[in-house]
């Protein structure tokens, strides 16, 4: 009887895993707030770990569980299965993604992964595979006690006094590509030590899963020697703030969905009605792209972040821009959304993206026309006229419109719907009370 598909997937790791020496697989999930969890079996339980799963307690995992959901299985997806390439080479180190079920061996509601899954469903329903690109900053400080930059280098600087990250930026791509994630470009960002990876284009779960092992790599790297490395959306008050930059793009079979050659910007109908969508709906999908009290002091004019829902062709503070279009790559016609923070859960994030953007299309959302001027410096009655709306300015504000949204609730699905609105709202009150440094220096001195 020929193999299955996993099955030859399944002899395939047994086979990798005994070539290169593997004592230990690391089993990774995600948990709904974007936070790597796992735990390491040895090789003697790799075969069964592979068949049926390995049980763990998820009572301890953000998001996971309530009292009743303790009991969790870790299902290795063995089509991630990945050495470690920073680990030593003796007795090394692997790892798989896991998708996370419940005893009986149902699915777990509350799984990251499972979310993106349910949303690539319905996106392959209508004809389409979601392919995306992203492109990650971070940064890097002298240590994790206060944000101290190694360098005061900007945009595209190379001079090693100016760009003092080049050497953590060539070990992580180097890792990366080892790991089988290609990369496209790496350099320094506009910000004092901060930098940008962006990785080559795919279907968003397996990028997801990519973004996941991007941020462990730059952490690593960074720990190796010695410095810091953040994914804190706006670590310095003065400076730009960090994005994670999505490229995208509806394929069916080979043909590009979003490419049109007598259109403008050669977007298609496809593609206008998935902007339409986005912009639209941007506002109550924030609380997942931006999901942190933090990530708001980034969405502010004057620092390349956009602050209302407006498109266009090439200004980079707009919500959505189309990269220039190059003749003769029509599967290169995208767009860039720009919203998402790099500490966002990128499985929910995608999850949301796609399902707005579907929602332009199924609705046949009436396109959009371009921004021709800079919308952060019309009147609110000229972006009323506009139909432009402004993004969120607080996680508060997020979450007023994320609490009304049933796009978002069809997103993320009921249970990761409501179990990470109570988990941000606690956020939310916890800040609220905080005593913070600002009021301490205005306030303490003078009253």
């Amino acid at each position: 009887m020929a193999m299955s598909g996993n099955d030859e997937a399944r002899q395939y790791v047994l086979r990798m895993a005994k070539e290169n020496d593997v004592k230990f697989i690391r089993l990774w999930f995600t948990d709904i707030l974007g936070n790597l969890k796992g735990f390491a079996i040895t090789d003697a339980e790799l075969e069964d770990a592979l068949e049926v799963g390995m049980a763990f307690d998820g009572s301890t995992v953000e998001g996971f569980a309530r009292h009743d959901e303790a009991d969790m299985v870790a299902m290795p997806d063995p089509t991630t299965f990945s050495v470690l390439p920073w680990r030593p080479r003796q007795n090394a180190v692997a790892r798989m993604f896991c998708d996370v079920l419940r005893p009986d061996g149902s699915s777990f509601e509350g799984d990251s992964r499972l979310v993106l899954k349910l949303a690539l469903d319905k996106a392959a329903a209508l004809g389409f595979d979601f392919q995306v690109g992203p492109e990650m900053e971070h940064f890097y400080f002298k240590s994790s006690v206060s944000p101290e930059p190694l360098d005061v280098g900007g945009y595209f600087d190379l001079t090693s006094s100016l760009d003092a990250g080049a050497d953590l930026r060539r070990e992580t791509v180097l890792l990366l590509e080892q790991m089988g994630i290609p990369v496209e470009y790496s350099h320094h960002e506009v910000a004092h030590s901060q930098h940008e990876i962006d990785l080559r284009h795919t279907d968003a779960l397996t990028m997801a899963d990519a973004v996941m092992t991007y941020r462990q790599v730059v952490k690593e790297v960074a720990e190796s020697h010695g410095v810091f490395a953040s994914f804190m959306p706006k670590p310095l008050q003065d400076q730009n703030g960090s994005g994670m930059h999505v490229h995208m793009s509806l394929s069916k079979g080979t043909e590009n969905a979003f490419y049109h050659a007598d259109s403008p910007f050669k977007l298609s109908k496809t593609a206008q009605q998935f902007i339409a969508g986005l912009l639209r709906h941007a506002p109550e999908i924030a609380c997942v792209c931006n999901q942190w009290v933090n990530s708001y002091k980034r969405l502010v004019p004057g620092f390349e972040a956009p602050a209302y829902t407006s498109w266009a062709g090439v200004n980079r503070s707009d919500l959505i821009r189309v990269p220039s279009y190059r003749p003769g790559r029509e599967a290169s016609v995208r767009i860039e959304f720009r919203m998402p923070d790099p500490a966002c859960n990128p499985y929910l994030t995608f999850a949301a993206i796609l399902t707005a953007g579907l929602k332009g299309i199924e609705e046949s959302y009436e396109p959009v026309a371009a921004s021709e001027s800079d919308v952060g410096r019309m009147t609110d009655e000229e972006r009323f006229a506009h139909g432009i709306k402004a993004l969120p300015a607080s996680l508060d504000e997020a979450l007023a419109l994320a609490g009304q949204s049933d796009l978002l609730r069809e997103a993320l699905g009921e249970h990761t719907y409501l179990s990470l609105l109570e988990n941000k709202r606690i956020e939310v009150s916890r800040f609220q009370a905080a005593v913070t440094d600002f009021e301490l220096a205005r306030y303490f001195p003078n009253l």
